[in-house]
């Protein structure tokens, strides 16, 4: 009887790790982004107070699996919490999503791939609560900066654009072209330490909108990297299945945020719209916005979908960056729509909503941008080579 009883107490001793709630936390934290974000936005200032909130929140390691020490949040967990957050504050969610799917990304393949040589980077992520950045938006398949081989590594000069969130940073997931000695070139991947003497911060994101992501350039100059520092190497402007992988997890978490922007806008129109006379114009508007909505909506649960399948590959791709066009495009509708319907109150500031036209235009930029993402369906649907496709 006693054994049993040791047994209980020693069960019971034990710490089960809970999963945060993602999603909680963001509608607690969604008043307090919304009063803040005016201010962020007329200054262009990065949204450095939310990081905050986000840090004692427990969402910096919300992505980490549980075994690692972090929230255990998946995808879609990841993905309405951002959405949330971007009806608030689209700056916080945006710069956000780019620690968030640079979370993602390395969980996803240590949970489906079992891929180890992620986990200290998981582990120190929940632990030290770093932030991740991404250069995506200057690197992405063709790569950009160089590289050169010294003795133990590598050094690097490279300027890297749109880095959200690059004051805040404590590693910039990043790369570097080098060429070989026989004149091949390829594209080596590694953590840059933002607080390195040689890695400094522009101050140039001064921007139609999403004003508050503080995506400044990152500028790289002489930056050593030791050869244990690497994590892999690639062929560039070849879909290596690493990018496979990144671009099937990251695209549902961006674009949730602009989905977000999306609902906002819409709901901001609709409360003015209601105080007006219900003429057929009024009817049309509202019925043209809200059925765009909805196609945003469904295009962006397919990308949830695509990931949820568990098979990064050239047609999960596909998926998700054709759902990313729809979200784009249906989002971008919803934004005029929902100017139109407003009405001239929808010029004021104040109204909110035209901060929500604006941060949706930001929906335009991220890869694949609307003639690759056509033409790499194009060539999905005719059987031809991705490759050179980005």
């Amino acid at each position: 009887m006693r054994s049993l009883e040791n047994s209980a107490m020693a069960a019971a001793a034990v710490t089960i790790p809970v999963p945060t709630d993602v999603v909680g936390a963001a509608h607690d934290l969604a008043p307090i982004l919304a009063e803040r974000a005016p201010k962020f936005d007329e200054n262009d200032r990065f949204v450095a107070d939310n990081y905050v909130l986000l840090r004692e929140a427990g969402l910096i390691e919300a992505g980490v699996p549980l075994e690692l020490g972090g929230g255990g949040a998946e995808v879609r967990e990841l993905c309405e919490m951002l959405r949330i957050m971007a009806r608030s504050c689209g700056s916080t969610a945006l710069a956000f999503a780019m620690h968030t799917h640079q979370v993602a990304i390395p969980a996803w393949r240590w949970r489906h791939q079992k891929v180890a040589a992620v986990e200290p980077l998981l582990k120190r992520v929940a632990t030290e609560r770093l932030i991740l950045l991404s250069s995506g938006g200057s690197d992405w398949i063709g790569g950009s900066g160089k590289a050169e081989k010294v003795e133990g590594g590598y050094r690097i000069t490279a300027r890297k654009v749109f880095t959200s969130g690059a004051v805040a940073g404590d590693i910039l997931m990043t790369g570097a072209i080098l060429c070989e000695e026989d004149g091949n070139e390829k594209v080596i991947h590694f953590g840059a330490p933002m607080r390195a003497a040689e890695v400094s911060v522009m101050d140039n994101w001064h921007t139609l909108g999403m004003r508050g992501t503080g995506s400044n350039d990152v500028v790289i100059d002489g930056l050593f990297i030791p050869d244990a520092a690497v994590a892999f190497s690639r062929v560039p402007r070849q879909w290596h299945p690493v990018f496979q992988t990144i671009a099937t997890v990251a695209f549902p978490l961006i674009y949730a945020v602009y989905l977000g922007v999306a609902e906002s806008a819409r709901d901001i129109a609709v409360e003015i719209a209601r105080k007006k006379p219900h003429s057929e114009n009024v009817l049309n508007l509202a019925g043209r916005m809200d059925t765009s909505l909805r196609a945003a909506q469904l295009a962006h649960r397919s990308m949830v979908e695509a990931v949820e399948r568990d098979t990064p590959s050239a047609e999960s791709v596909n998926d998700v960056m054709m759902g990313r066009a729809l979200v784009a495009r249906h989002g971008l509708e919803v934004v005029d729509l929902a100017m139109e319907l407003a009405g001239g109150s929808s010029f004021y500031r104040d109204r909110g909503l035209e901060r929500r036209f604006r941060d949706m235009q930001g929906a335009r930029f991220h890869p694949l941008q609307s003639g690759p993402q056509a033409q790499y369906a194009g060539a999905m649907a005719l059987g031809l080579p991705v490759n050179g496709i980005f």
